[in-house]
């Protein structure tokens, strides 16, 4: 964030300098009032006071554009920040979601909004007003020295004030903005499954949760609302009575001859002036713990994503994959999900990947293809890390259909070409190769049909069909697919095979997870796993023999039912 804020700096310069000129100007009233209190009303002069009047208005016009170019400078800082964050906070999201419990942390892009609110409000005023707070306090001192050390005394009031605000406040507004978060995010789970917690019955229950999780919100608001209230009472208190006492002292030393009225009245304003950042910061403290909690949230994001520095360009994979000795564990499970597996693929060759439940097939997928990174171990394509690699080059040369296939709003032509410019000639192949074509036609608009949402206007069939086509679009030398038949019919399943059989033949290194053996029936190998470990690995007859010899009186097919069936 410091690198990345530090292109803005002379925006903040000049914020900075506008700032200095302004509080400067801002001592033009005092001094105004000053001088007709002493000169004007002594000598009665009409001239002074036109003089002085427009000499007045005329620096005062100056400050209010100085104030409109300080404003638009943050407001055009903040627009800028906002363009350069947004897509690099997007793009940390995205690749942070797509990891085990990456999706902790998914309002990057609401961080990104509160500090683009905080540098257009109130709240970086007073930040660059209250450094000039000893300006003020000097000119008070130059009055006569006991208003200075009043107006001294009051400010260093006004900032002890401050900082047991922060003491006191900080902890809970962290901790309700986390409460908050946690509700929030409960929110959007309950509406991506709305669907199947109303035929459950499950409104009612998921009410009460969130109902609970915004109790605990809500005592924190109360909390911290009450903190603010006392603090803020208490510094309009002192306000108030450092604007009594500064008269009462100034008035003490008028009658002394010691200063003059003009001065007393002088001194008074200069004081609310400034005071009155500091002021504003406390009002406004909530707002400042808010932006300082969101850069140092978007500070680690983008941290997490400066490993991925440019890196010399790899030639387009062949296919060759290997896996060596991957171990995959979480902090929270007893466990590793995998525990050490190892393979290798020649380029072209298929592999059917069979188990029963939990024994780690789709995160196996998943390591595949580069998303998750093992916890020991390493897989390579081509001899080289797929977890490594960046992904924008890599991407092009991988197809992934995963178990839940996710659709985006748009054409059917953009999602097959994945969200990017479609290319018709390379759209209409990928579909053709996932013998989707036909299909696609016959869709209201054909290719240019809009899928709607998530691809609510389509069928689980269709939208597994056309990721099929995704997965495949571009031409990729190593496809995975993750129970590709899940929500297909026959004739949909035959389709399927046979876009597995033009892989095979166009040399395409494929890996296929099913619970129907019919779909491993032409894979060249076989991988089974079992708890989390390879239990067999070969050529598919053979994985097949080994099966039926451990399992008496069994054929090979029954072995693979078996085994397929208890797949997940």
């Amino acid at each position: 964030m410091r690198r990345l804020l530090a292109r803005f700096r002379p925006l903040f310069l000049y914020a900075g300098l506008f700032s200095l000129a302004m509080n400067l100007l801002l001592l033009v009233p005092s001094l105004y009032m000053l001088q007709v209190f002493d000169r004007v009303l002594a000598s009665r002069s009409t001239e002074t006071l036109v003089v002085l009047t427009l000499a007045a208005a005329g620096a005062l016009a100056v400050m209010a554009v100085l104030d409109a170019l300080r404003a638009r400078l943050l407001s055009a800082a903040a627009a800028g920040i906002d363009g350069v964050l947004g897509p690099r906070v997007l793009d940390g999201l995205l690749a942070n979601a797509a990891k085990l419990g990456g999706a902790d942390y998914v309002h990057g892009l609401r961080d990104v909004g509160i500090l683009r609110g905080f540098l257009t409000g109130t709240g970086i005023f007073a930040i660059f007003d209250a450094p000039w707070m000893p300006i003020y306090l000097l000119v008070i001192f130059l009055f006569h020295p006991l208003l200075g050390a009043i107006a001294l005394a009051g400010a260093a009031t006004l900032i002890a004030l401050a900082v047991l605000n922060e003491k006191l406040s900080r902890e809970r507004l962290e901790h309700m903005q986390a409460a908050a978060r946690r509700a929030t995010r409960y929110v959007d789970a309950g509406l991506r499954n709305a669907e199947v917690a109303s035929a459950l019955g499950m409104l009612k229950a998921m009410t009460g949760r969130w109902a609970g999780l915004n109790a605990q919100v809500e005592r924190l608001q109360v909390e911290t609302g009450r903190t603010a209230a006392h603090v803020g009472g208490s510094t309009k208190f002192l306000r108030q009575l450092l604007q009594v006492a500064m008269l009462a002292a100034g008035a003490h030393l008028v009658i002394d001859q010691h200063v003059t009225s003009g001065v007393m009245m002088a001194a008074t304003i200069i004081l609310g002036r400034a005071l009155a950042p500091v002021e504003a910061l406390i009002a406004g403290w909530r707002g400042l713990v808010d932006a300082r909690g969101a850069y140092g949230r978007l500070d680690r994001l983008l941290q997490s994503r400066a490993a991925r520095t440019k890196k010399t360009a790899l030639p387009p994979p062949a296919g060759r994959l290997a896996a060596e000795r991957v171990v995959f564990s979480v902090k929270s499970a007893d466990k590793a999900i995998l525990k050490g597996v190892s393979f290798a693929l020649q380029p072209g060759e298929s592999l059917g990947l069979i188990g029963p439940s939990a024994s780690g097939k789709s995160t196996l997928a998943r390591l595949l293809i580069g998303v998750w990174q093992p916890t020991a171990g390493v897989v390579r394509l081509d001899g080289a890390d797929v977890a490594a690699w960046p992904r924008e080059s890599l991407g092009a040369h991988i197809g992934y259909l995963p178990q839940d296939v996710e659709l985006f709003s748009g054409t059917v032509a953009e999602n097959i070409a994945r969200l990017g410019k479609p290319v018709s000639a390379a759209v209409v192949d990928a579909a053709s190769r996932a013998n989707a074509h036909e299909m696609i036609l016959a869709l209201p608009q054909g290719y240019e049909t809009q899928i709607g949402e998530g691809g609510a206007a389509l069928s689980g069939g269709q939208r597994q069909r056309i990721g099929l086509a995704r997965a495949l679009y571009g031409r990729p030398r190593l496809v995975v697919l993750d129970e590709p038949n899940a929500s297909l019919d026959a004739e949909g399943e035959a389709a399927l095979m046979r876009a597995m059989a033009g892989m095979r033949k166009e040399g395409v290194t494929l890996v296929v997870i099913s619970h129907r053996p019919s779909i491993l029936a032409n894979v060249d190998k076989l991988l089974v796993l079992q708890g989390g470990a390879l239990a067999a690995f070969g050529p598919r007859e053979e994985v097949l023999s080994a099966m039926a010899r451990a399992v008496p009186g069994a054929v090979p097919l029954r072995a693979v039912r078996g085994g397929a069936r208890g797949a997940a």
